[in-house]
């Protein structure tokens, strides 16, 4: 189920100094992680960006043994081990220049179906509750999956109407597999794995629920998914975190407003007031920014047209069919699948977006149309 190069991972990240940024540098340049274990720490200090102090605890046995332990724990409890440098974490999370190194995981996480981060404080109201309930009323025949951070208030709503309305969601830990908090909604994560959800998190076995922890989690939250809503929340509230994330990540981001006397509005209303997201107007308006809308029938066209075949030159043709075949391909994979340089495939793209062929989204991936 492991292979050495998890054992060597876990071990790196382990390292006093090595944090997710200088995990993926050395392993880019080194290969592997258990090549960077291997390797000299002279030669490893010579990186671009790595100093001597960085690499000095790369090689202690401690951290070997540690991961040992570890791989056995994930193994009795059935986890899965995602690492960023071999491609395996969520499409749009791996783009993130400080995405998690490694990315543990129970359940399911479905790639083929859009995340939407949803996110609030864990002092509710009413208001925010009917909100809740009425995205999903008008949102849950659309396929998607949710994402929020498995906490009181908002988190834990977002979770209970997603299996309402059968729709997967996901929950992101601020800590290790090896205990939960708040231990209220353990009974709500065994029915997410039970309901082809999934929950995530980059701590390991030894990490408990620390203050930093959350912030650090809300990081995953905004890059994992396009789009973020932001139901409640005061000013300073940790979903002002998630939103700025998920700006630094060129992502959506929607804020539900209120009153300015209202606490849990205030963070919203400042987050419009200073463009950092859109504000929400109408539930269904908010639905159909987000394509959420599918068709409930052919409505016959009142001047109909002959369908006119565009015919595509032989880099379109070789573009557009390698977008088919990988729903939000990213720009550097597409460039890889098709050894041609991206500076090249940009035009094409743009060339297909005016056919209507294809769809660009943020993070420059694409789907076709």
């Amino acid at each position: 189920m492991y292979s050495e190069e998890h054992l060597y991972s876990i071990a790196l990240r382990e390292c006093s100094f090595i944090g997710d940024i200088n995990f993926y540098k050395l392993v880019r340049a080194f290969g592997s992680a258990k090549n960077v274990w291997e390797t000299a720490k002279k030669e490893l200090s010579q990186t671009d960006g790595i100093g001597k102090k960085i690499v000095s605890d790369i090689g202690n046995e401690n951290y070997l043994k540690f991961a040992e332990k570890e791989l056995l724990f994930c193994e009795n409890n059935h986890i899965k081990i995602n690492l960023r440098h071999l491609q395996e974490l969520p499409f749009l999370l791996k783009e993130c220049d400080d995405a998690p190194a490694i990315l543990y995981q129970k359940g399911v996480f479905e790639d083929s179906l859009k995340p939407l981060s949803i996110v609030g404080t864990r002092n509710m109201t009413a208001y925010g509750k009917k909100f809740i309930a009425d995205f999903f009323n008008e949102a849950g025949s659309y396929p998607f999956i949710s994402v929020s951070g498995l906490a009181l208030g908002v988190d834990k709503e977002v979770h209970e109407k997603s299996l309402q309305h059968k729709i997967p969601t996901i929950g992101v830990l601020a800590h290790g597999f090896h205990t939960f908090y708040p231990s209220g909604n353990r009974k709500l994560s065994q029915k997410i794995l039970e309901e082809n959800g999934g929950l995530l998190t980059e701590f390991n076995s030894s990490r408990k629920p620390d203050r930093e922890n959350f912030i650090q989690r809300n990081r995953i939250v905004a890059g994992i998914s396009p789009a973020t809503i932001v139901v409640e929340t005061a000013f300073g509230g940790g979903s002002i975190s998630t939103a700025t994330f998920a700006n630094n990540y060129n992502r959506e981001v929607y804020a539900l407003p209120g009153r300015i006397t209202d606490p849990y509005s205030q963070g919203c209303n400042q987050l419009i007031v200073q463009n950092k997201s859109s504000a929400v107007s109408t539930v269904k308006n908010l639905v159909d920014i987000l394509g959420f809308t599918t068709p409930s029938g052919k409505i016959e066209e009142l001047f109909p047209q002959h369908q006119i075949t565009i015919q595509l030159s032989e880099n379109q043709e070789l573009i557009y069919k390698s977008i088919v075949d990988s729903p939000h391909i990213t720009l550097d994979d597409l460039a890889d699948k098709i050894n041609l340089s991206s500076h090249k495939i940009l035009p094409v793209i743009l060339e297909l977006e005016l056919l209507g062929k294809v769809k660009s989204f943020s993070g420059r991936q694409f789907m076709a149309i």
